[in-house]
Parts: structure tokens; C-alpha cells; sequence
């Protein structure tokens, strides 16, 4: 078969999401890759989620994506970070079995109908008239397809550097994709290189385990996906250890043969997880640096010493290792590397994840100028959702910034472009406690629902689960005490005569819900993600509202829409620099305008009376 609705290129997390989003959308899907059997591959550290990137697994998880339900079928910990701080913040994080996870996602894939997995390589595009129908295989076969959607992770011009070594690589193991990266950058769209790395594999046998700090799963283990009832398997615990100043000295003293400081790799690098070489030149006052050896599956004999990414030459890298605390005998079984590759400036997209100048195209992933697993899925699911609904001939999806993470992920990336691979936190949501991993479910998958991206079973749970929460807000809201009865169950309340419900109880942060069975028994049979929403929704009501009316707020400013053809020249009191970033970027807002960096507030302004005179009426600029 060579003809498509969506053609997805890449099979990694990006491709992988892209690829069943747009066969669940019913297009008749084909995912390109060089290997089949490295689909889902876990490239470099074996987790799913963290802080700010467990909120992105949840929202894939929330549409019917895959990350989430193939990480609790390979999962061997469980952790739910920042468990003791506010609701905004917490976040699943899920160490991996590396092997099972791969054929986890292999399984989901080839039960998703409407997909084939094929192996090949694609060396081009087919665009005919401007518009992207298709893709040339290095064979010289042409397949066509309604929409194309690039992931291809790192390996457009991929280079791979250890020590003063360098060769052509998409990762290890796996050649660079050049030809493509040729024709991206004959579009004429704006490209750049970004570095990311990895450590070395220590071999588990070799390793002294019994000096090192525990670092247990949580009991009960939180699931990831919302389909996810309960993980049964044991649990293994990861250990802590540090570096010391032998091994700062030693990275010190070969620092000239590290490719990030010998001038050999010139790409930004991140920032937020900085190679060890950074951390002791950036942070020279400190004496250690943690170090989480996290095992790469429950029998794996490979172990991932999370903290120690590094590109120094082979015997720097046994040197720095065997320094450390527990790992004296440590043996390497793959040394760590950087790898520099090509993306495209993402400012080239609109918020569909579609590229202006080539309609039919869409990118997702570390093309995006990204780093990470849950930032690629993220990404890989607004895109496959956007390329079946083109294919389809259907309006587009966007997220907005007060609707998801992935919304704000990427107005970031449209609107702000990179200078170093982006990574989600929490800090970058202005309404992160709208925000929650836990709520994801009830913020998005009732818009996929409408979509059709989310399948019958997932449909079914949520239908379930707001039923539930229905059924628990009457129970609290049929509550009614005096602070006299309230006593009367463990309950003090300020004695002032006032009849209380059950959320006025539960805002009152030493009052557990545990506490209100006696008053409203049916609460104890609601399952534990219920009572979670109830207990959130009644600690921070106040705030919650607060937020909604900030929501309310950004969406008015989001409703002022500017034309894509608007002559920003012609707006009288712009610069010229303001001009040039508008005229580049294209903003579809008002707000999204005011986002940009180098649009000044006073720009703002002056685009808001530009777009409310009233000769401009009916020309689709006001809202």
C-alpha cells in the first residue's frame, strides 16, 4: 500500500504518540522507522515523568495516549514527587524496566487499528503545489498521505562525541538521517543544532551496594495512567550516592578533552540538566554532586547513574566513576557521549504543531527544539491528533495555555523559540494549580472525547469517574453540623453556632476526609481519585476560583485574534524591531503578541487600538 492519510516519521516517543493519535482519529496511519524493534526506545535515562514532566504524562494519558499505560505495565518504582508540598507541584515519576517498556509501547501499538509499523528510511518529501503530500524512501518508493508528521528525535545530522572522538550517529548505534536534514534546511526554514548527552552504564555486579543510601518506592504505588487500577509487582529500590572533590579534581584536570569545553561541540546544551563537566565549572563551590543509580530493569544487569552525564574520553570516564562512593570497582559498560543534531526553530509552526510555509506538515519532538521523553509525547499527540484531523479534512486542535501543560509547552516553544533544548517545569504555567497531574483526566478528556481520539474503555472510566465526583459533592454538600456534633467526631471548629458542610470541614488542612464517615458513610466507598478531586477542590476553593477568573481573563486577551496576512507595518508606533518578531512569528492573539519576547507592553497597547478601531470591523481582527 503507498497511499496514507498521515504518514508519522520516527518511531520514538514523539512519533509513537503522533502515530496512534492519528489512527484513533480512524486515518490510516503508517509509522516510518529504521528499526522496528527500537520503537519506544528509552534513549537515555529509564523514567517516565519527574517534576512538571509527570503533569505531561497524565495529559497524554488524559487523550488515550500511550506513554502513561505502557510505563505501569513496565514500571519497577513508583514515586510521587514533591508529595508534601502543594497539589500544584506533585508529580508522578516511574522508574522503567528499559526492555519491557519497549515492548510495551510495541504491544499498545499493534493493537491500535488502522496502523502499520513499516522499516524504512526517508530521505524526502513530496510536495506538490506547496503542500506536503508525501514521503520518498531512500529506495526510491514514494508514499503518499494526506498529512506528514516529522519525529526525528536527534537524528537529523546527528554527530556523536566522546572525548575527541566524533562520528556521523542518530543515537548510538544508528545512523544519522542527513539527507532529510538537507532538505528541511532547502525549505528555507529556520534551523539550528542543540547538544544533549548521556552517562555511562555501570554494569550492576560491580557496584557496592551496601554503602549506598536507599531510595525505596512509594507503598501504595500511584499508578500513571488514569486506566491503571493498581500496580501489583514488587517495587526495587534505587540508591543515592555523590561525588566528592577527587572527582571534581579529575574532571578539572582533563576539562581541554571534554568536546563541550574543547570548543568541538559549539550547540546550546540543557541547561536544567547539565553535564557533570558544567556542574563543577558552573558550581565550583560545591563539594558533591548526587548521583541516583537507577537500575535499567528489574533483572537488567545495567545500571543508569542518573547526575553524571559526560562526553570525557573513555579513561576519564572510568577515572571520574571509580571515585566515588560505592563505586570504586565499578565497571563501564557503555560510556557516556554527547550528541549534537539539527532542529528547526519552532517559531516555523503555528499552535497545531503545523509548519506555515508547508502545509500538510507537521513536527513534534526534539525537531522542536525539546529534550525529554514527556516533552516529545506531549507534543507527539497534539501533532497526531492535528495531522488526522487535516488528513480528514476537519478543523485543527489547539491547547491553550490555561487548558494544559502542552499548551503551555507549546505557545513556548511557537511564540518564544529556544536557545537551548526546552524542558517543562511547572514555574512556566502562570495557572499551574489549574494545572494538576491529577486533574488531567477531568481537563482534557472530555475535549477528546468530542474529538474521538479517546477510545470506548477510557470514555466509559470517565463517565464513571465524574459520576463519583458528582455523588461525593452531594454527600459533602448534604452535610451539616453544628461545631457541637462536630466535636462529637473528632471535628473542632470555631465555636460560633454556624452549621458547617463537608467542605467547610475539609478546608480546614488538620480535618481529614476520614473524618466525615461517621457523618456521610457512603464517602468511604468512593474510590481514592475521587476522594483526592474532593479533598483539592475543598483546600483550595478560594485560589481555584482566583485562577479560573486569571483564565477567564487570558482567554479574552486569546480571543482578539490577528489575522496572518496583517501588514504589522502598517500599525502606526511599532519599531521596527517590533515589526521584524511579529512579522516572523505570526501571532494568531493578542496574547500570544504580548508573549513574544521583544514585544514591548507598550506594543501591546498598540496593537489593541490598531485591532479595535472600528474601521477595521468585520475584517476578523476583533473577537
Amino acid at each position: 500500500m503507498d497511499q496514507f492519510d498521515v504518514i508519522v516519521i520516527g518511531g520514538g516517543h514523539a512519533g509513537v504518540e503522533a502515530a496512534a493519535a492519528a489512527a484513533r482519529l480512524g486515518a490510516r496511519t503508517a509509522l516510518l522507522t529504521q528499526q522496528a524493534g527500537a520503537v519506544g526506545r528509552m534513549s537515555c535515562n529509564p523514567a517516565i515523568g519527574g517534576l512538571g514532566r509527570g503533569q505531561l504524562v497524565r495529559e497524554v494519558d488524559a487523550l488515550d495516549g500511550i506513554m502513561g499505560r505502557a510505563i505501569d505495565r513496565a514500571g519497577i518504582q513508583f514515586r510521587m514527587l514533591a508529595a508534601d508540598k502543594g497539589a500544584a507541584v506533585r508529580a508522578p515519576r516511574v522508574q522503567a524496566d528499559r526492555k519491557a517498556y519497549e515492548r510495551a509501547v510495541q504491544d499498545l501499538l499493534a493493537e491500535q487499528a488502522g496502523l502499520q509499523v513499516l522499516e524504512a528510511e526517508v530521505v524526502d518529501l513530496i510536495v506538490r503545489s506547496g503542500q506536503v503530500g508525501g514521503v520518498v524512501l531512500a529506495d526510491g518508493q514514494e508514499l503518499k498521505a494526506g498529512a506528514v508528521v516529522l519525529t526525528t528525535g536527534t537524528f537529523l545530522r546527528g554527530e556523536i562525541h566522546l572525548g575527541d572522538e566524533r562520528r556521523p550517529a542518530g543515537r548510538l548505534g544508528e545512523n544519522p538521517a542527513v539527507r532529510l536534514a538537507e532538505r528541511l534546511a532547502a525549505t528555507g526554514m529556520a534551523m539550528g543544532r542543540l547538544k544533549t548527552g548521556t552517562p555511562p552504564r555501570l554494569r550492576r555486579d560491580s557496584i557496592d551496594w551496601t554503602r549506598l543510601q536507599e531510595q525505596p518506592g512509594d507503598q501504595p504505588p500511584t499508578p500513571m495512567s488514569f486506566l491503571t487500577r493498581s500496580i501489583d509487582r514488587p517495587q526495587v529500590d534505587c540508591r543515592i550516592t555523590w561525588t566528592n572533590p577527587s572527582t571534581h579534581a579529575l574532571i578539572q584536570a582533563d576539562l581541554a578533552r571534554s568536546p563541550v569545553f574543547s570548543g568541538q561541540i559549539t550547540a546550546g546544551g540543557v541547561r536544567y540538566c547539565p553535564s557533570i563537566e558544567d556542574k563543577v565549572v558552573r558550581f565550583v563551590d560545591r563539594s558533591r554532586h548526587q548521583i541516583f543509580l537507577e537500575p535499567e530493569g528489574a533483572d537488567d544487569p545495567l545500571v543508569y547513574p542518573n547526575g553524571i552525564s559526560t562526553a570525557l574520553p573513555r579513561e576519564v570516564q572510568t577515572a571520574l566513576v571509580r571515585s566515588i562512593d560505592g563505586l570504586e570497582r565499578a565497571e563501564i559498560a557503555q560510556f557516556g557521549y554527547a550528541i549534537e543534531y539539527d532542529h528547526v526553530d519552532p517559531r516555523e509552526l503555528d499552535p497545531r504543531l503545523a509548519v506555515r510555509r508547508l502545509p500538510g506538515l507537521f513536527l513534534a519532538g526534539q525537531i522542536n527544539g525539546t529534550t525529554g521523553y514527556e516533552e516529545a509525547a506531549g507534543q507527539g499527540i497534539l501533532a497526531g491528533i492535528n495531522a488526522g484531523l487535516t488528513a480528514g479534512g476537519g478543523a485543527g486542535f489547539v491547547l491553550d495555555r490555561g487548558q494544559a501543560m502542552i499548551g503551555v509547552m507549546v505557545d513556548d516553544l511557537v511564540s518564544r523559540g529556544v536557545t537551548e533544548p526546552y524542558r517543562m517545569f511547572t514555574s512556566r504555567s502562570e495557572f499551574r494549580l489549574r494545572l494538576r497531574a491529577d486533574n488531567a483526566d477531568l481537563r482534557l478528556t472530555g475535549a477528546g472525547m468530542e474529538l474521538g481520539v479517546v477510545g470506548l474503555a477510557r470514555a466509559a472510566a470517565h463517565r464513571a469517574k465524574l459520576r463519583a465526583i458528582d455523588q461525593g459533592r452531594a454527600l459533602l454538600r448534604g452535610i451539616a453540623v453544628s461545631p457541637a456534633q462536630a466535636v462529637l467526631h473528632g471535628i473542632r471548629v470555631n465555636p460560633d453556632g454556624r452549621r458547617r458542610n463537608g467542605f467547610d470541614l475539609l478546608r480546614q488542612p488538620e480535618v481529614a476526609i476520614e473524618q466525615l464517615h461517621g457523618l456521610a458513610p457512603a464517602l468511604a466507598e468512593l474510590p481514592a481519585p475521587v476522594v483526592e478531586q474532593l479533598v483539592i477542590e475543598a483546600r483550595y476553593a478560594t485560589y481555584l476560583e482566583r485562577q479560573d477568573a486569571e483564565v477567564r481573563r487570558f482567554r479574552a486577551q486569546e480571543a482578539l485574534s490577528l489575522p496572518a496576512e496583517l501588514d504589522y507595518a502598517a500599525i502606526p508606533g511599532l519599531s521596527a524591531e517590533v515589526v521584524a518578531v511579529l512579522s516572523r512569528v505570526r501571532p494568531g492573539s493578542l496574547g500570544a503578541a504580548a508573549r513574544i519576547p521583544g514585544v514591548t507592553p507598550a506594543a501591546t497597547a498598540r496593537l489593541l487600538r490598531f485591532i479595535e478601531r472600528p474601521e477595521r470591523s468585520g475584517q476578523g481582527v476583533a473577537a
